[in-house]
């Protein structure tokens, strides 16, 4: 027997958060039977599950891709209501044709390291905020940061108190600063209100390492299929 929201995760058509939030919306069915019970448990060898009016079974191989997603696209599925890029339109460019979904997010103005998988349960450890895994970026912001060790001791802001890991000052480039910021919050813009606390405006933010997988030297639409050491990394 297996938890409803783990089982539809091993399918490869979301993430268990998005399974998660299906239950709730009525939208899956064992037997013919709506369930909205998050710990419902199914026998995966009897029982027939559907997402509206789709049969959703287990993927058979795992799929794990890195890619450098550009800034200007946001990262979901399908279309946009208000008619800007999405993952999907990115992936129809660059022509993965895999069936995947994303790992977290980063924000329509945000770029670089971006994991997709078809595997929900690892996708859920990567970005549950409770497994607080590590992510790190590379911040241009305006102005001159002199003043380091007032950042690191970190701010109240209006969700709660927030400090980065560790953060440092990589160079200054005509009246900017390029920082690196190491974070396991999983806030919502957390970084870019973060320095906006600091009356510094981030101008790039792009992720270069998550958990164990970094960007290395992939360029904007670039990507790669992870290795079998790397998923195994991640599955740790």
């Amino acid at each position: 027997m297996i938890r409803i929201n783990k089982y539809i995760a091993s399918s490869g058509c979301c993430s268990r958060r998005k399974a998660e939030e299906l239950i709730k919306e009525g939208k899956v069915f064992v037997n013919g039977k709506k369930i909205t019970d998050l710990s419902f448990k199914i026998n995966p060898e009897k029982d027939i599950v559907k997402i509206d009016d789709k049969i959703i079974k287990p993927v058979e191989k795992d799929i794990f891709i890195k890619i450098y997603k550009p800034r200007k696209y946001l990262t979901q599925l399908g279309k946009d209501k208000f008619g800007r890029k999405t993952l999907s339109d990115l992936l129809q460019e660059i022509g993965i044709k895999e069936r995947v979904f994303p790992v977290g997010r980063l924000d329509y103005d945000s770029e670089g390291l971006l994991i997709l998988t078809n595997n929900g349960e690892v996708a859920y450890k990567l970005s549950h905020p409770k497994f607080e895994k590590e992510k790190v970026y590379d911040v241009l912001v305006d102005g001159i940061v002199k003043d380091l060790e007032k950042l690191q001791k970190g701010i109240m802001l209006e969700d709660g108190f927030f400090k980065p890991d560790d953060i440092k000052i990589l160079r200054y480039e005509d009246g900017k600063t390029w920082l690196r910021i190491k974070i396991h919050s999983g806030k919502k813009r957390i970084i870019r209100r973060f320095m906006d606390a600091f009356g510094h405006k981030v101008l790039r933010l792009i992720r270069i390492k998550m958990d164990n997988i970094e960007l290395g030297n992939l360029k904007p639409k670039e990507y790669r299929f992870l290795t079998e050491k790397e998923i195994k990394m991640l599955k740790r």
